[in-house]
C-alpha cells in the first residue's frame, strides 16, 4: 500500500519517508528471530542476513525526500533506522547522529516513547548514568510500559546494580504479553 501511495504521490516527502521506514524494517526481518523463534536484539543480529539492496533503496528514497526540505516524522524515523541499517556492525552505529535525529523528531512529534528511545541512544554518547537520568524522568508517563522498565533494567545492570535491574526486568515481564519478549526478559532475570 505504501508503494502504491508513493506512486500516486511521488513528490510527497512523508510518503517516501514512510515507504523507506517500512523497507528498512523489512530488510532486517530475517535476522530478528533465531532458529527456535527467539527474539534477537539488534546488537546481536547477524547483519549478513539483512537485505542490503532494500536498505540501499530505502536510503535513495530518504535522500530524495530530504531534497524536498520538508522533514517530517516518518522521514526522521526512517533516518534513525537507516543509521542502524547502514552501520557495518553495532560498534559502527552513529549514535550522535541518532540523538540529533531524535531531537528533531521530538520537536515535530513529542512523546514519552520517543524520549525513551532518545535516552537509549544517549547511553552510547553520554553513558549509562546520563541515560538513566533521562529514563527516570519518564516514570510517571511510562510506568505501565514494559520497554520503559526493560530499558531501566539494562541501564541499572550496566551501572552495577543487579538487584534493581532484576526488579525492573520483573516489572517489564509482568507488563508484556509477547512470548518472544517474555523469553528475553526471563533469561535476563535468570542471569542478572
Amino acid at each position: 500500500m505504501a508503494t502504491l501511495l508513493h506512486q500516486l504521490m511521488p513528490t510527497e516527502p512523508e510518503v517516501a519517508g514512510l515507504l523507506a521506514l517500512i523497507r528498512l524494517h523489512r530488510a532486517r526481518a530475517a535476522a530478528r528471530f533465531d532458529s527456535k523463534g527467539g527474539l534477537v536484539l539488534l546488537q546481536h543480529q547477524d547483519r549478513s542476513l539483512w537485505d542490503r539492496e532494500a536498505i540501499a533503496e530505502a536510503a535513495r528514497l530518504l535522500t530524495g525526500a530530504a531534497m524536498r526540505q520538508r522533514p517530517g516524522p516518518y522521514q526522521l524515523q526512517a533516518a534513525i533506522v537507516a543509521c542502524h541499517a547502514e552501520a557495518g556492525c553495532w560498534g559502527d552505529t552513529d549514535w550522535e547522529q541518532i540523538v540529533l535525529l531524535y531531537d528533531m523528531l521530538l520537536h515535530l512529534a513529542p512523546s514519552p516513547v520517543i524520549r525513551l528511545h532518545r535516552a537509549i541512544a544517549l547511553r552510547y554518547t553520554s553513558g549509562p548514568q546520563a541515560a538513566l537520568t533521562e529514563v527516570d524522568r519518564l516514570a510517571a508517563e511510562l510506568d505501565r510500559y514494559h520497554l520503559y522498565h526493560a530499558t531501566r533494567a539494562d541501564l541499572l545492570r550496566e551501572l552495577g546494580q543487579p538487584d534493581q535491574a532484576r526488579a525492573a526486568d520483573r516489572l517489564a515481564l509482568e507488563l508484556t504479553a509477547n512470548p518472544a519478549e517474555q523469553a528475553v526478559l526471563q533469561e535476563r532475570i535468570s542471569w542478572t
